[in-house]
């Protein structure tokens, strides 16, 4: 099969991957990839989607799966559907449930779905009100898509009018949440808008230090599997996820592709944070490398409606991914600095912002590469992914060293 995987970032790079081990895949393409990716897989620069549906025919493409939110946000499922071209993506509708949280608060309470309480703010008074009856701390996000950054938990109402200042400048609003205590988890479900099957658990850690401290970030790291989140599994599948996608079918959309449940557990059960339509980035990092079934028998499942003929089965083992990004990031970061890295760990590491200039390998983004580290358990894999990460070396190198080691308890 000959399979076209579009974005440029460690996600992509992991799918590329993991695409690679199937017997059954003949050529494999990244749109647009990166210089790291480049190293080991053929990419290729499509400059649009008119561009891609050529491209798609001309090298008989029989899949595409799409990593980042913005394609989908603009329809390029939809096209490539069209084009009779079998993709991996839910449609530019179904994906409101992550570009819209607005669309996804009031599908999740038309379906009693737990979530936080929320009010849509759209002036001062508004938000004045949503203080008033949420409380504080209170949790600001952009309404739509914002790369992991449009969070802000305020604790004042000077914090909530800068944070509604700085969040409404570029989003399409801003919906002011209840914050939910307790903690945080990622489930994947793989679904053809009807039959699913969920992945094993996986926990980003979004802010920039050691301890939670400091802005969100698009994710510093991630780790799978989560044992502590085993018992809620039912509950998340029958009082969240079927509700969710039972939603979608009645809207006429049924969902179809990879569906993210960022989830919190608090003392009363787990809560949904957010939806995403994708896999998530540095999760797909750790969940990929602990699959143990084809991944284009997955995608085949959910083109061919089958995936309840599926089993979607992972290795008994432990993943943890710790990225690497630029001195500066999240905000405004350095580029351009000499990247070395040990030949030894070149399966085990994930490129996001890197570019090629005089044949040697520099930094281009916020997030540089995901080092990957697998073991028998917690300890082992942390372990192997530090010492990978110790073997990569960039001016202004910043990450955490404490992923993985949150204390998940309420």
């Amino acid at each position: 099969m000959n399979v076209l995987v579009i974005g440029s970032g460690g996600r992509e790079h992991a799918l590329a991957a993991c695409f690679a081990k199937s017997p059954r895949l003949e050529q494999l393409y990244i749109a647009p990839g990166n210089a790291g990716i480049a190293l080991q897989y053929e990419c290729v620069q499509l400059e649009d989607f008119e561009g891609t549906i050529e491209f798609c025919l001309a090298k008989r493409i029989e899949l595409v799966f799409i990593g980042p939110e913005q394609p989908i946000a603009e329809g390029l499922s939809d096209k490539l559907r069209d084009a009779g071209i079998r993709v991996i993506a839910p449609s530019k509708f179904a994906a409101q449930l992550e570009t819209s949280k607005t669309f996804a608060k009031e599908l999740m309470l038309a379906k009693a779905v737990p979530t936080a309480r929320f009010h849509r703010v759209e002036n001062e008074e508004q938000l004045l009100k949503a203080i008033n009856e949420l409380h504080y701390p209170l949790v600001l996000k952009a309404d739509g898509l914002a790369s992991g950054k449009g969070v802000i938990i305020v604790h004042n109402q000077a914090e909530a009018m800068e944070a509604w200042n700085r969040i409404r400048i570029s989003a399409q609003g801003v919906i002011a949440e209840e914050y939910l205590p307790g903690w945080e988890v990622s489930l994947f479900a793989v679904t053809d808008g009807y039959a699913y099957q969920t992945t094993v658990f996986a926990q980003d850690h979004k802010q920039l230090r050691d301890g939670d401290k400091g802005p969100n970030t698009g994710g510093m790291g991630a780790y799978a599997p989560v044992p502590e989140a085993e018992p809620y599994r039912q509950p998340i599948e029958q009082v969240i996820l079927e509700p969710v996608l039972k939603g979608m079918q009645e809207l006429g959309h049924p969902y179809q592709g990879i569906l993210y449940l960022g989830l919190m557990i608090t003392a009363t059960g787990p809560k949904v944070v957010e939806f995403n339509c994708r896999l998530g980035d540095p999760e797909a990092q750790v969940i990929l490398p602990l699959l143990d079934t084809d991944l284009l028998d997955i995608c085949e499942a959910i083109v061919k409606s089958e995936v309840n003929k599926l089993q979607v089965k992972f290795k008994d083992a432990t993943a943890v991914a710790v990225v690497a990004a630029s001195k500066g990031y999240p905000g405004t970061y350095e580029t351009g600095k000499k990247l070395t890295i040990s030949p030894e760990i070149a399966s085990q590491v994930f490129f996001s912002g890197v570019r090629k200039t005089d044949n040697e390998l520099e930094t281009s983004g916020g997030r540089v590469l995901t080092a990957l580290g697998e073991g028998s358990d917690l300890q082992a894999a942390r372990k192997q992914a530090y010492c990978n990460l110790d073997k990569v070396e960039f001016e202004g190198k910043t990450f955490r060293k404490d992923i993985g080691l949150r204390h998940n308890h309420i």
